[in-house]
C-alpha cells in the first residue's frame, strides 16, 4: 500500500558511460547530471514499486535539482527518493545523491501512477 515515507536508494559505480562527454551534457569525464537524474528517477520509481495493483508503474512527470559537486570515474554514488506527499495519481518524492557522506545533488521529483497497457496504448494513436 502506497503510503508517505516509502523510500529507495540506488547505486551505481561511476563509468565512462555516465561521463559528461558520454552523455553529450559536457566534455568532461565526470559523472554527468543526466545520469546522476537517471539515477535519482529509478530510486524513485522503485521506492513505490512493490506498492503497485499488478499492471500499474510509474512515470517521470518533473524533476527539479541542483548538482552540487563533481564526482570523478570510480567512485560509488547513491540515491536516495522519499516519497513526501500523495495526491490522487501524482506522487512527490524528495531526491538526493551522495558520494559517500558528501551530497552531491539535491531535489524533487514528480511521478504519476499509469496503467502500463492503457498509457502504451497511447503511442498507438499517434
Amino acid at each position: 500500500m502506497l503510503h508517505v515515507g516509502l523510500s529507495h536508494t540506488s547505486k551505481l559505480l561511476v563509468s565512462p558511460e555516465h561521463y559528461a562527454l558520454s552523455l553529450g551534457s559536457g566534455d568532461l569525464e565526470v559523472f554527468g547530471t543526466p545520469a546522476m537524474l537517471a539515477l535519482m528517477e529509478n530510486a524513485a520509481m522503485l521506492a513505490v514499486a512493490n506498492e503497485l495493483p499488478e499492471g500499474y508503474t510509474t512515470v517521470g512527470g518533473h524533476i527539479e535539482s541542483s548538482h552540487l559537486k563533481p564526482t570523478k570515474p570510480g567512485k560509488e554514488i547513491e540515491a536516495t527518493a522519499v516519497l513526501t506527499k500523495i495526491e490522487g495519481k501524482k506522487l512527490f518524492f524528495d531526491i538526493e545523491a551522495k558520494e559517500g557522506d558528501k551530497i552531491i545533488g539535491k531535489g524533487t521529483h514528480i511521478r504519476f501512477i499509469v496503467h502500463k497497457e492503457k498509457f502504451l496504448s497511447a503511442l498507438e494513436s499517434d
